[in-house]
């Protein structure tokens, strides 16, 4: 077995499980899937494997999946990712023809949480720092916003102070420079498992290119390292997996997210 394939077992069988879904406010099931609610208005839909559905029954499951959603006035978009990796034939066209519309392709990518803490400088006139107070959190959500081009949403932040006030494990890290939070990105280590996901890395247009990225990314490894991890996952754009590929990590799939709004 390589070591890309051992790492692609390991994530298949240690994080898609109810590890994959810590700040859930509910998770119900229906059949293969599990039907995970999100504060701020996200149904999120998951599974292991499909099996046989996937020959027999995949147009029932997902309209089942958004008969379920529907049934929630405070869900406005559901999202549901199909991994390349899995045997799924007609899922694509089954979401599209139900309302689903696929955005940008993303690699999954697994590796040593040690090769993102290695030799990495901190950017001059940069400090790095983990938040939890509701004005920082709400900053740095909205400087995320800001660096997709989105307007601010704060049912964003609420959520995100909401999984800190249950205290699941998620932590928020930040990078400040001129006085402001310019680059922000979560640390998730996953009970039970050797794993500490990487999530939601965002750096203002002006500062990339700079190194705050990957001294952001750096701060949060040592962080999962402290908890005991040794492995990182993430699933990157384009902007972000080089940075990852240069620290270690492999991409041992990809995923398309299908949304429906």
């Amino acid at each position: 077995m390589t070591t890309r394939e051992r790492y692609l077992q390991a994530y298949d069988e240690q994080l898609r499980t109810d590890a994959e879904t810590p700040g859930a406010l509910s998770v119900a099931r229906l059949g293969p899937l599990r039907l995970a609610t999100f504060a701020g208005g996200l149904g999120f839909v998951t599974y292991r494997d499909l099996g046989d559905t996937a020959a027999h029954g995949l147009p029932g499951l997902v309209t089942g999946a958004i008969e379920h959603f529907l049934t929630d006035p405070e869900i406005d978009k559901i999202l549901w990712k199909v991994r390349h990796h899995d045997r799924n034939p007609g899922l694509a066209k089954a979401l599209m023809q139900q309302g689903f519309s696929p955005g940008d392709e993303e690699s999954i990518m697994v590796g040593p949480l040690e090769g993102l803490c290695a030799s990495v400088p901190e950017p001059e006139g940069v400090s790095l720092r983990r938040v939890t107070s509701e004005a920082d959190v709400r900053a740095a959500c909205a400087m995320t916003d800001e660096a997709f081009g989105e307007p601010t949403d704060s049912r964003t932040a609420d959520a995100m102070l909401d999984r800190l006030a249950r205290k699941d494990g998620m932590e928020l890290w930040v990078a400040e420079a001129d006085g402001r939070i310019v680059s922000s990105g979560r640390l998730e280590p996953v009970p039970e498992s050797e794993f500490a996901g990487i999530w939601g890395g965002a750096t203002l247009s002006a500062y990339r290119g700079h190194g705050i990225y990957r001294a952001l990314t750096a701060a949060r490894a040592r962080s999962a390292i402290a908890h005991g991890k040794t492995l990182a996952h993430s699933e990157s754009t384009e902007f972000s997996r080089p940075i990852l590929e240069q620290s270690g990590l492999l991409r041992i799939s990809t995923n398309t997210p299908y949304w429906r709004k």
